[in-house]
């Protein structure tokens, strides 16, 4: 299990209201969430980002609400995988229960930049910039997190 793709940075304390704003939680469509994801913080990541694309991201990301609606626009957006110093613990377990791959790599969110090409191997953990030629390890997912992010997540659904 691997990503690959674009880095796209953002500094700490990244909450789930600029995830997705308040105004489109009435929607449970992946694809109308995907359509606002980061538009309060970055108004043309939906034009910019890529399947395959990665968010990496300070300290804190996703504080803020409870709400799995983060995540899922993220996912829904095309990124493969959000890299971090460190994650809010809700947006941690809901980001693994929709399937949405999230790495804690404080040396790596230091030093990728944005437009970075990254190539995460999920297996050992490599956190690899293709654009600068450093490696990062990230501890690598339990075999029950692998399962979960394979299925899709713990209620794999389709939009």
């Amino acid at each position: 299990m691997n990503a690959q793709g674009k880095a796209h940075k953002y500094g700490s304390n990244v909450d789930t209201d600029v995830i997705i704003p308040a105004r489109y939680l009435t929607t449970s469509s992946h694809a109308e969430l995907a359509a606002h994801c980061m538009e309060d913080i970055d108004g043309d990541f939906v034009k910019k980002v890529k399947p395959g694309d990665m968010i990496v991201a300070d300290k804190n990301f996703g504080c803020g609400s409870s709400r799995e609606h983060a995540p899922i626009a993220i996912k829904a957006s095309g990124i493969s995988c959000v890299i971090a110093a460190g994650f809010a613990r809700i947006f941690y377990r809901n980001a693994i229960n929709i399937g949405l791959p999230i790495l804690e790599c404080p040396e790596a969110a230091a030093d990728i930049k944005n437009g970075d090409e990254l190539y995460v191997d999920f297996d050992s953990g490599i956190i690899e910039n293709k654009t600068s030629g450093k490696k990062y390890k990230a501890e690598p997912f339990p075999p029950f997190i692998k399962e979960i992010i394979a299925r899709g997540g713990l209620l794999a659904s389709n939009d």
